[in-house]
């Protein structure tokens, strides 16, 4: 049986880099499918501004419409409050046996900082994205047990998208088509 990749962030907004690498790990770990799975809350961005959880939501289904080997859940949306990983996968372990949890490489550097890590590697497979081959310390037990995958490195940001777009500069193929008329007609990111 193949597995389920879970792909968590902000997505705010989601962009073309997030798709070709979903589809690059989807590849390389033979996976079924990849569930993008937008936070309510991030843990690691609590200070952070960032677009209603509706708007991000949104904007991820209108990304992946049409692709039937990429999903979106909102969960981490219905359930509100913090999104903590651990949660979100103890409920996904009910409905999916073999889940990979795609991760990048900042992300492992401060793995630790995670609610209960050391659970999330009992529980799933965390794949950690190449993102540049940086190689900052790491917990050497995380460094062992996690899978690394050489996938393309595309540069683009969502803080990035956000800047452009209020500086009125184009957001063509930094996004898909629905998601910039998504942007464009609700005015985000305008300050």
């Amino acid at each position: 049986m193949k597995g389920t990749g879970i792909f968590g962030g902000t997505f705010d907004p989601v962009h073309t880099g997030h798709l070709i690498t979903a589809l690059a790990v989807k590849e390389i770990r033979d996976l079924e499918k990849i569930i993008f799975m937008p936070a309510h809350i991030s843990p690691h961005k609590m200070s952070e501004k960032r677009s209603a959880p509706e708007h991000r939501l949104e904007m991820v289904k209108l990304a992946i419409e049409g692709i039937n080997y990429f999903e979106c859940s909102d969960f981490e949306i219905r359930k509100e409050g913090v999104s903590y990983t651990i949660d979100t996968l103890r409920e996904l372990k009910k409905q999916y046996e073999h889940i990979e949890l795609i991760i990048g490489y900042d992300n492992l550097i401060v793995f630790d900082k995670w609610k209960k890590p050391e659970q999330i590697f009992e529980l799933v497979k965390v794949v950690v994205l190449n993102r540049g081959s940086r190689k900052e310390a790491i917990n050497k037990t995380y460094e062992k047990e996690a899978i690394f995958v050489d996938n393309p490195v595309i540069e683009i940001s969502s803080t990035e998208i956000r800047h452009r777009v209020n500086q009125n500069l184009p957001i063509d193929f930094f996004v898909p088509v629905g998601v910039k008329e998504y942007i464009y007609n609700l005015n985000l990111y305008k300050e």
